[in-house]
């Protein structure tokens, strides 16, 4: 278990929206996968490359509707959709008490898929950050192919450290970041890459500091992550890596990076969690 399973989660601000994707049946292929985590953890729509369905059928209210069943720590480590609403409520609490003037963004549960200002989000698209919204986007279902399909743990450490992630985009907007260092193209040197270090370093910052922080009660809403979460929690880094990725179509070249390899993903989560947010300033070193 990752939460505190007496700790109060019912005042998540998580929304669901969309409808039942096509994909969750019959699987998608091993080129479809690849296609689907480069573009994970961004904002670009890549659907199409997919086959997958465009936005269709009913979307329900822009606003969505809330997470069912969602009040305890004990709902969060038992479901993946309050296990993600929940976690927003101590991300937002650690980047409240760490950035000033934070803007908590929004977060939408995906059920299959759902129009975005920044393309359609689904399981094929992966999670992502949209910064127009400040609205960060995931549908659980996409866990379930990281772990049947592309043999990653995807546990439950595994997809905070993915929600964590997009919650550093977000706090990149906010700090200028983004707007500081625009997309100057793909390479291993590239903005886009050092953009991604940082965010998981982020990621790391905030689950080496998880336990701090609580409820209205004071009941911290996590619990301490052991060894095992951990390596899980890396391994999802890794499997996102541009050079694993590029791996299962037999050619990698560096000069396409987009993200960083498995070993860069791994190392700048792990030095967020054992050195904290002064260490992930990816942009003031060349030692990536």
């Amino acid at each position: 278990m990752t939460f505190n399973p007496n700790a109060d989660v019912s005042n998540n601000t998580a929304r669901r929206r969309g409808r039942t994707a096509a994909i969750a049946g019959g699987g998608i292929g091993i080129g479809a996968i690849a296609v689907m985590l480069i573009s994970a953890f961004t904002g670009v729509d890549l659907t199409g490359l997919l086959g997958g369905g465009s936005p269709g059928g009913s979307t329900g209210s822009s606003q969505g509707t809330v997470i069912e069943n969602c009040e305890t720590g004990q709902d969060a480590n038992e479901n993946d959709d309050c296990r993600i609403a929940a976690a927003s409520l101590a991300l937002d609490q650690f980047w409240d008490e760490n950035l000033n003037g934070y803007v908590k963004p929004s977060l939408t549960i995906v059920d299959g898929s759902t129009p975005t200002q920044c393309g359609t989000a689904s399981n094929a698209v992966g999670p992502f950050y949209c910064p127009p919204e400040q609205g960060v986007y995931l549908d659980p279902t996409f866990f379930q192919i990281l772990r049947q399909q592309f043999g990653a743990s995807a546990g439950n450490l595994s997809q905070l450290y993915i929600l964590a992630h997009e919650y550093g985009h977000h706090v990149q907007n906010l700090m200028g970041t983004m707007e500081a260092y625009p997309n100057n193209g793909t390479g291993p040197m590239s903005n886009g890459v050092r953009m991604e270090l940082q965010a998981d370093c982020y990621a790391g910052a905030w689950v080496g500091a998880m336990t701090e922080q609580e409820d209205a009660s004071g009941q911290p809403y996590l619990k301490a992550p052991t060894e095992q979460e951990l390596t899980d929690a890396i391994n999802a880094a890794m499997v996102v890596g541009d050079d694993h990725i590029q791996q299962q179509s037999g050619f990698v070249n560096p000069e396409s990076f987009t993200h960083g390899t498995s070993e860069q993903r791994a190392r700048w989560f792990a030095t967020g969690y054992k050195y904290g947010l002064g260490q992930c300033d990816a942009f003031a070193t060349d030692d990536l």
